[in-house]
């Protein structure tokens, strides 16, 4: 059985970067830590999102008792 992603649309933004921070990305893209810019910074993304809502979990269950 052959496993395939379901993948979401996506949706282009623009993000303003330092020259600094494009340099590490491709420094990371380079080191073949990602296929490239875009997806090191999807997975950027995720991980912010999901520390924050760990974050808001723990808070909830501070303040819930749980």
């Amino acid at each position: 059985m052959v496993r395939t992603k379901t993948r979401s649309k996506m949706i282009l933004i623009t993000v303003h970067l330092t020259e600094q921070q494009i340099k590490m990305l491709d420094y990371l893209v380079e080191k073949r830590l990602f296929p490239n810019r875009s997806e090191a910074i999807r997975v950027a993304v995720r991980e912010l999102i999901n520390r924050y809502l760990d974050r808001q979990k723990s808070i909830e269950g501070l303040v819930l008792g749980l």
